[in-house]
């Protein structure tokens, strides 16, 4: 009874630590913010040379979320499509720099924030604000925003 006891005792700790080994899966690879920093700025050049609006359209998810001043969430690509239909981006640029960024140890999520700079085209002016993006790795490894949100006005 002894010897079956010390079996089951044995198969039981096994047990237990191959469940502890599945369950304590690593990370998704690299969690180095510098890829988000990158698809961020890439995000901005696309703003600056192609205008804001195709930016949006190629970095968003198809179910991101756009948070704005006066504006209820814009949820999904098919919406903010739809609300840039008949719009134009050409009489001013919108660049930003990300300030901070982080991944989450799943390497699936991670966010920037930073400061974004509005320049009106005829005039020159410029305004400033900051802005976080919330970030979710794609099936295909890139990177997509899956909430952005904006605040404006900083001093000079």
């Amino acid at each position: 009874m002894s010897v079956k006891n010390g079996f089951n005792i044995m198969l039981f700790v096994i047990i237990l630590i191959l469940t502890g080994i599945i369950s304590c899966k690593k990370g998704g690879g690299n969690t180095n913010p510098d890829v988000l920093l990158q698809a961020d700025r890439d995000f901005s050049a696309m703003s600056e040379k192609e205008g804001m609006f195709k930016a949006f359209l190629s970095f968003i998810a198809d179910d991101g979320v756009i948070l704005r001043d006066n504006a209820y969430p814009a949820k999904g690509k098919n919406t903010l499509r739809e609300y840039y239909a008949g719009k134009s981006d050409t009489s001013f640029v919108l660049t930003w720099e990300p300030v901070y960024g982080d991944i989450s140890a799943g390497n699936d999520l991670g966010y920037t924030y930073g400061i974004y700079t509005l320049r009106v085209k005829a005039s020159g002016e410029l305004s400033k604000g900051t802005y976080v993006s919330v970030w979710k790795k794609q099936a295909d490894g890139t990177w997509k925003f899956v909430l952005d949100s904006g605040t404006q006005g900083l001093p000079e």
